[in-house]
């Protein structure tokens, strides 16, 4: 991949990037989230088109106009959230698109010979081929995946964050199973912010920082400090403005907090007046922190303390208790995108006097004050930017009163500006004493506007640290478990 550059509206994903992989080579492609990384491989499989660049695949050019173009090419994408069709079995989901057939009718014996022969060049003899997915755990269905791209005798095989999900155990199978593709002469394009695995298993590696490549190393001339530093190499801008901020009582106390899945392990306390930020990589258990407290996820055990309320409690009553949550999806969990502004922003808590007329004054004023451009707070929310739209939805609490804000990605798909505003909001809100409990994956965002950083590492929540006493390198060094 040469040159290649991809803009979304205003947005520069990718800016000249180039990407080289030789047969037979384990490249690690590392950056931060929100680096650039998933879009160069949409481009790759064929889910996006690029700007401008060139792509040659075995030496020949390779432009696909659509994932199955690019998967019978020879190209496997193996993403974080599985794609199998859970109900069909093995050998079906193996061969899903490519059955053999025998004057029309599946050939299950001919398709049972090449799932077999694929898993068990993979060293994976004990599963049952005809029994359905869903069956099978986590970590084989991994596997599967993997056997898919191996029956198509696949050239370039994609492993998106293998090991989020895997335990130690199931992590060098799959370690294995990548030497055996290495072996074989497959390329594999290996994405992981675990940098001993990086360290393990990669020959070289590409490093992507704000959509430009910033260095292609072999693995053994780096440390994890020298990965570090290539993956950040930014500094703190001055769009984070800090006033001065005095601590007060408690308002949230999370002690040994377990969830049905994630969190793992997670205590902590948030006091008024404070900006306390979660850190961690995708699938390490922030957001289920984040729904556990609100009460959206199931508690395993625990305790969640809101001022002098103890136990566990329904978002409606996380409500009353002045606690208000910001999902990280607000077009699918945040917002009700057909409906108006001003419903929007009023529905957790409408007027005593149900009127039209009084709840668009109340939505106007608050339009007023977060700098909402819009036609009016009877314009229906999905008309307005996604900026725009995170404002109302920040709104929506500060119209219901919360004392404890619950922010999971505020920031997320917005413009610079409206980032702008959100950080003066968050530092304006600290110093009336709000306690703000914010998710972010950008980490400049967390070292700008909290007092205090935990890090989060599969499931398990580390310790509070003032922000002084931390840095971004620490901190993803903590998330990757280095």
């Amino acid at each position: 991949m040469s040159g290649i550059c991809k803009e979304f509206g205003a947005t520069k994903a990718l800016d000249k990037v180039d990407l080289h992989v030789e047969k037979g080579e384990v490249h690690a492609l590392v950056g931060e989230n929100g680096s650039g990384k998933s879009t160069l491989m949409r481009i790759l499989s064929g889910a996006e088109f690029s700007d401008s660049g060139q792509i040659t695949l075995g030496g020949e050019p390779y432009a696909p106009k659509n994932p199955i173009q690019g998967r019978r090419a020879g190209i496997a994408m193996i993403y974080q959230e599985l794609s199998l069709c859970p109900d069909l079995s093995t050998a079906e989901n193996i061969m899903l698109g490519l059955e053999v057939q025998n004057l029309g009718i599946i050939d299950r014996k001919t398709t049972r010979k090449i799932t077999q022969d694929a898993l068990h060049l993979l060293g994976i003899d004990d599963v049952n081929v005809d029994a359905p997915v869903k069956s099978l755990p986590i970590a084989m269905r991994q596997l599967i995946e993997i056997a898919r791209a191996v029956a198509l005798d696949s050239r370039v095989v994609v492993l998106d964050e293998p090991t989020s999900s895997l335990t130690q155990a199931d992590t060098e199978r799959l370690f294995n199973v990548v030497e055996i593709l290495k072996n074989k002469g497959t390329s594999v394009i290996y994405i992981s912010h675990f940098l001993d695995e990086i360290k393990r298993i990669c020959d070289r590696m590409t490093v992507l920082r704000d959509g430009v490549n910033v260095g292609v190393k072999r693995v053994d001339e780096v440390d994890a400090d020298g990965i570090v530093a290539m993956m950040v190499g930014r500094r703190i801008d001055t769009i984070y403005p800090r006033s001065p901020r005095k601590q007060g009582e408690v308002l949230l106390d999370i002690s040994s907090l377990h969830g049905r899945t994630k969190p793992e392990d997670a205590s902590f306390t948030l006091h008024k007046g404070e900006v306390l930020g979660i850190a961690g990589l995708n699938g390490s258990g922030r957001t289920e922190l984040l729904r556990c407290i609100f009460g959206l996820d199931a508690v395993k055990s625990g305790r969640i303390r809101v001022g002098h309320i103890e136990g566990k409690a329904r978002p409606a009553e996380r409500w009353k208790e002045g606690v208000g949550m910001l999902s990280e999806d607000r077009k699918l969990e945040g917002l009700a995108l057909r409906m108006s502004i001003a419903d929007n922003m009023t529905i957790t808590k409408l007027p005593a006097i149900v009127s039209n007329a009084k709840q668009e004054e109340e939505a106007a004023g608050w339009i007023t004050k977060m700098k909402v451009k819009c036609q009016g707070p009877k314009q229906a929310i999905g008309e307005l930017s996604g900026g725009n739209q995170q404002k109302v939805a920040i709104a929506r609490l500060l119209y219901h009163g919360v004392d404890v804000m619950l922010l999971d990605e505020p920031t997320r798909g917005i413009d610079v500006g409206s980032k702008e505003q959100i950080y003066a909001l968050i530092d304006e809100l600290a110093l009336e004493g709000m306690a703000v409990l914010m998710v972010s994956s950008y980490l400049p965002e967390l070292l700008g506007t909290c007092d205090r950083i935990a890090v989060m590492h599969k499931g398990k929540l580390g310790r509070a640290v003032p922000v002084e006493e931390t840095n971004a390198e620490a901190i993803i060094r903590e998330a990757a478990g280095a």
